[in-house]
């Protein structure tokens, strides 16, 4: 609800109330309604001051409302327009967040006064929407296009300060900001009341009133009203506006609500007010009925929906307390762990970075303080904070005895079991009982790695995703015999690096690599049957991917897998002689991508993979005919007959493959719900998250159709078990194809959390 009040000075207070966050309900807005009517009613009211409850000014609308265009564009905008054209001087004092539409509700107000910490923003896009309560009209007015189109399209939250500079707020305060509000408001008062007033002292008090607000005598409001105001106009605005549709449409990689704000924003400059509010309407309701904004906002909720965890043995975070983490310690200072030092590092976590040798530690050490102060580049004014020259803050050792007082251990040396097993070991004398041991692995088997330890309850899996300072997935995998005590610790420690952490059974691959071997598979086997590395991506890239399978190979060095196979005995030294080339235990195998490596082909390292680069460590990838023409004798040398083959069938194999895998993933209950695998997937893998996650898009494909594309790719490739359906894809089939929020009942196991 909104709290109406009246201060003895004659400013009416109105405090929207709807804790935590005063999201603007259909309650509070009425409330908010009824409070705007009983002020203008009321003589002895001169002002009206807006401001939230409890630090927050408003974070928006429900975001479960979005449903009901009534409930966004329709009720709040015509309130805004309430707000503005109210007779009486509006402050919007903003505390802590004014987001969505409550920074709209701003500014409607003639007046906005903030606090240096609060944050404001119009992040609509990123649920797939736009800011529907004529938000896209009102703030080019205020601030200008460009700077409008930037946090429009983008949805980034600024800071106060910032806010100010743009001139989105009139002043900002680092004292009680509702008293300045209201400190503000009486000063508008008296811009108005002592004009006629033949006082030297008042008629001074009065024009510095006028200079303060910006308002002319006899006519406070008339400039304040943004709905009045004139765009501000650029010498070349329809140039700047073509680049800025360019810019916008290459960030937004098939997103649609990026280019529809585009065009709301565009209409603010080329028709009047009302006109630019009706357009504004009929591109809120393309988006909301687009399928895009369903995709997103279900990818808002998964992502909260995976902090509610749960295990195979019926622990959840209900129960789990974590353990407070006072300092840490990280093993390998190799690419991830240095990533890691720096995520705790700037989590405020004191750390110990340890290395075997000092060679390694003396060039980890440079390359951490490398990332630190660049990191503390990009904080601004928070890097004080950080204070990693700070011995008590960051160490750096190559002595085990430094461990000893830890209560966290991130193990990030190279995926080699004997080598984990050996530091686990090292580390099971040496910490303390209580201390949690986590590994930082993408495949490897955590209960043998738990099995060289005496506290087996104290390990766990703490997959980070590289660059690790960057990507916000952590696969946190508990083992048979991992305490819940060590998960809960796991996923705060995730929340304290503002990672999301995602909590899954422990299997080869775990969740996300283990959906992604069939994705690859797939996407050798079709340069295999005819098709070449720059047709397959660039089917992955126009589905949404940022980068295709065989550019993310180069990305990654093709001999990281190359080493994982010859570990597997699949290919090099270990494979047994006449074992058939194109075979591994009666399923079909490539070699393709052990043959490139044999030629010293690793990607962008040595400046050739899949593709050719300009340089060894270049990154503009561009086809190689060399290539081209060893695919060609690869094929005539094992009589492979060449196909075309198009599009649909690119994409149906590499994301069906990969789709189907997350089916037996679900049905073996290594992840607990379909939300789990989407969100590893957003977040870790590039899928697009427009189209929701990859168990989403299966939903909107349609569950019958996935099941007949993966029964015809199968029957063609027999030797692929790969492609064969899920015997619980087939279970869901058979129940009527449920909505995803049910899968999980048909399964047996636990439910979904959405």
């Amino acid at each position: 609800m909104a709290q109406y009040a009246r201060n003895a000075a004659a400013v009416a207070v109105i405090r929207l109330r709807n804790p935590p966050v005063n999201a603007l309900s259909l309650t509070v807005l009425q409330a908010l309604e009824d409070g705007l009517k009983r002020a203008d009613a009321d003589p002895s009211v001169k002002a009206v001051m807006i401001c939230g409850e409890n630090g927050k000014f408003s974070a928006g609308a429900d975001i479960q409302g979005f449903s009901s265009p009534k409930r966004q564009g329709i009720a709040l905008g015509p309130l805004v327009s309430l707000i503005e054209r109210s007779e009486k001087p509006v402050v919007a004092a903003i505390e802590g967040i004014a987001l969505g539409g409550g920074l709209e509700v701003a500014l409607g107000c003639h007046f906005r006064v903030a606090h240096v910490q609060a944050r404001m923003g119009l992040p609509e896009v990123t649920i797939g929407l736009l800011p529907g309560a004529e938000g896209t009209q009102r703030l080019p007015r205020l601030i200008g296009v460009p700077a409008a189109l930037d946090l429009i399209t983008t949805g980034r939250h600024i800071p106060a300060t910032e806010a100010l500079k743009l001139g989105l707020v009139d002043e900002v305060v680092e004292e009680n900001t509702v008293e300045a509000g209201i400190r503000l408001a009486n000063k508008l008062i008296a811009s108005v009341s002592l004009e006629n007033v033949s006082s030297k002292e008042n008629r001074e008090l009065c024009k510095h009133a006028r200079i303060l607000t910006g308002c002319p005598a006899g006519q406070p409001l008339g400039p304040r009203r943004l709905s009045l105001k004139p765009i501000p106009r650029l010498p070349n605005m329809e140039a700047f506006l073509s680049e800025a549709l360019v810019k916008v449409k290459k960030q937004a990689r098939g997103c649609l609500a990026p280019e529809l704000c585009f065009q709301a924003v565009k209409a603010a400059t080329e028709q009047p007010f009302a006109d630019g509010v009706q357009r504004e309407r009929e591109l809120f309701n393309i988006l909301l009925t687009s399928g895009q904004a369903q995709a997103l906002q279900y990818a808002f909720f998964a992502e909260r929906a995976v902090q509610r965890w749960t295990t195979l043995s019926g622990a959840s975070w209900k129960s789990a307390s974590p353990q407070p983490i006072r300092r840490a310690a990280v093993i390998g200072l190799g690419t991830m762990g240095r990533g890691i030092v720096t995520s705790l590092v700037k989590a405020n976590i004191p750390v110990v970075a340890l290395e075997q040798d000092v060679e390694y530690l003396n060039t980890g050490r440079k390359a951490v303080m490398l990332l630190l102060e660049r990191e503390a580049m990009k904080m601004g004014q928070d890097a004080q904070s950080l204070d990693f020259h700070n011995p008590a803050r960051l160490q750096f050792t190559v002595d085990f005895d430094g461990l000893r007082d830890v209560d966290l251990v991130i193990e990030a040396v190279f995926e080699n079991m004997a080598l984990k097993k050996e530091i686990f070991k090292k580390l099971s004398g040496i910490c303390k009982p209580g201390a949690f041991l986590c590994t930082n692995t993408s495949a490897l088997n955590i209960d043998e790695i738990a099995s060289a330890t005496s506290h087996p309850q104290q390990v766990i899996g703490t997959h980070f995703f590289s660059p690790a300072h960057v990507m916000r997935l952590l696969e946190i995998i508990y083992g048979r015999h991992t305490s819940p005590a060590a998960i809960a610790t796991a996923m705060q420690l995730a929340k304290a690096m503002k990672k999301v952490g995602v909590v899954v059974g422990n299997c080869f691959g775990f969740v996300g690599n283990r959906m992604m071997f069939p994705y690859v598979q797939q996407a050798v086997f079709l340069l295999e049957e005819g098709s070449r590395p720059e047709n397959v991506d660039q089917v992955i890239e126009d589905f949404g991917f940022k980068i295709g399978p065989f550019r993310m190979s180069d990305l990654a060095g093709l001999d990281v897998g190359w080493r994982s196979r010859k570990g597997q005995g699949l290919t090099g030294a270990s494979l047994p002689p006449g074992t058939p080339a194109r075979q591994r235990h009666g399923r079909r195998y490539s070699p393709l991508p052990d043959l490139l490596c044999e030629q010293g082909r690793f990607g962008q390292k040595t400046g050739k993979g899949w593709y050719q680069y300009e340089k060894a460590g270049g990154r503009t990838a561009r086809p190689d005919p060399w290539l081209h023409s060893f695919l060609s004798e690869y094929r005539d040398t094992h009589q492979i007959k060449t196909r075309f083959i198009d599009q649909e069938e690119i994409l149906e194999r590499c994301l069906f493959s990969l789709i189907n895998e997350g089916f037996n993933i679900l049905a073996e209950g290594i992840a607990s719900g379909p939300e789990h695998l989407d969100v590893i997937y957003i977040n870790g893998y590039g899928w697009p998250k427009h189209k929701g996650g990859p168990m989403f898009y299966a939903s909107t494909v349609g569950l019958p159709r996935i099941l007949a594309k993966l029964q015809k790719y199968s029957e063609a490739h027999p030797d692929v078990p790969e492609l064969r359906p899920s015997a619980f894809l087939k279970k869901l089939v058979a129940a009527g194809n449920p909505p995803l929020k049910e899968w999980m009942s048909c399964s047996g196991s636990q439910s979904s959390k959405l």
